[in-house]
């Protein structure tokens, strides 16, 4: 048997080594100096060897290893294995750390962290954040997302839907189904309470962005943009959106670095496109005179377009649609989107290639062998000259020209 001086004198060795007690304890002294208390037994029923930890010296003394042992004893005499309750008793204690750990996993952090993870253009996330932490987070942000209930989600939804804002309410329920799906692929969820909320809110009317499209009107709006008499900046922003018709979030995040004046293109980035795939402006050589004004203004920056307070920061999503307004065209007009509608519409009825239309206004195909193809060639040599004589026709619109010319069709 062990003595408490043995113990406490037993010194390190090349080697682990044991010094045994009684009734299957020893003390294992391994290299580094620790000392270990082990007890060996047998399993209960099965017969097979075991060794139980009893802790380790000084922590755990002599007299307390062998009330250990006794105890571990006691439970082998009962038929209890004590190495399966102890093995039951980390078990039990992790799952409760993790039960406590999803009761304080918020729906508000899974939004966050599912945020964090997409890979979108900025101006979508932006939205994005601002219909979850503008609706859902004041109602269920702080609820422990396993316990969110079709109920509480639906309660939030009509408190927006009460306000009118039927298609904010729509969106909000896709992005929380969104999270839901994210956190159900991550172990975080069980299910999606959305699913069953289909059919439950309110259906929003198809809202299409006002734009002018009748020849002689444009001709008026592009005469209305010539008188405006507001900030150069935003004349130019005025000027140019017509002539290169890209999303309002596009072109008021344009870059220098993006622009080749010299090569007439614009080339966006990947990551700031709303289908996340690079795209390709030519510039007519209306744009290029615009932009290269526009250089001696906002040149030294970053953005073509920047802020009044700031230039570090790009003019705010209100600027287009507000001078828009101060020109007279009112919401049910026109507005910033509007001038790619007006592209559109005017571009299919003078005969241009559909695709090349569509391709120039990057929007998704829905036939993928289609899409594969247009991304491959991108029809450019036929969308830089449309372009350029897009921005002819609408120089000859804002002359008050008679007769619009129309591409002939092969």
């Amino acid at each position: 048997m062990l003595t408490p001086s043995a113990v406490a004198n037993a010194k390190a060795q090349a080697k682990p080594y044991k010094l045994a007690d009684e009734r299957g304890m020893y003390l294992l002294v391994k290299p580094d100096g620790a000392r270990w208390w082990r007890f060996d037994y047998r399993r209960p029923h099965t017969g097979k060897r075991n060794t139980l930890s009893l802790g380790t010296f000084p922590d755990v003394s002599l007299r307390i290893a062998r009330e250990r042992r006794e105890e571990a004893r006691r439970q082998i005499a009962d038929g209890i294995d004590p190495g399966a309750v102890r093995q039951e008793a980390k078990a039990a204690k992790m799952r409760a750390a993790a039960a406590e750990e999803v009761a304080a996993y918020t729906f508000g952090m899974a939004a966050r962290e599912w945020m964090a993870r997409q890979d979108v253009a900025e101006v979508t996330a932006n939205k994005t954040r601002w219909i979850l932490e503008t609706f859902l987070f004041p109602e269920i942000g702080s609820v422990p997302l396993a316990e969110v209930t079709p109920r509480q989600l639906l309660d939030a939804l009509r408190k927006v839907e009460a306000t009118g804002k039927l298609e904010t309410a729509k969106r909000a329920r896709v992005k929380a189904g969104q999270v839901f799906r994210w956190a159900i692929l991550e172990g975080t969820a069980e299910i999606d309470p959305t699913a069953s909320l289909r059919g439950a809110l309110k259906t929003p009317k198809n809202k299409h962005h006002a734009a002018v499209t009748d020849p002689a009107k444009i001709g008026e709006l592009m005469r209305a943009i010539d008188g405006f008499t507001g900030q150069p900046v935003t004349l130019a922003a005025l000027k140019l959106a017509p002539l290169v018709f890209v999303r309002p979030g596009e072109l008021r995040m344009a870059e220098w670095g993006e622009v080749d004046l010299d090569g007439a293109v614009w080339r966006i980035p990947a990551s700031r496109m709303k289908m996340k795939a690079a795209h390709i402006v030519p510039l007519s050589t209306q744009a290029v005179a615009i932009l290269r004004d526009l250089y001696l203004l906002t040149g030294s920056g970053r953005y073509l377009f920047p802020g009044l307070r700031t230039t570090s920061r790009p003019m705010s999503e209100n600027t287009v649609n507000a001078a828009l307004r101060r020109l007279g065209y009112g919401t049910d007009e026109m507005t910033g989107h509007g001038f790619r509608s007006m592209a559109a519409s005017r571009l299919n009825e003078m005969g241009w290639n559909p695709d090349a239309i569509e391709r120039q206004l990057a929007h998704a195909e829905s036939n993928k062998v289609r899409e594969a193809y247009t991304h491959a060639a991108q029809y450019l040599d036929e969308r830089t000259k449309m372009m350029q004589e897009w921005a002819g026709y609408l120089d000859a619109l804002r002359a008050g020209a008679a007769v619009i010319p129309f591409k002939h069709k092969a």
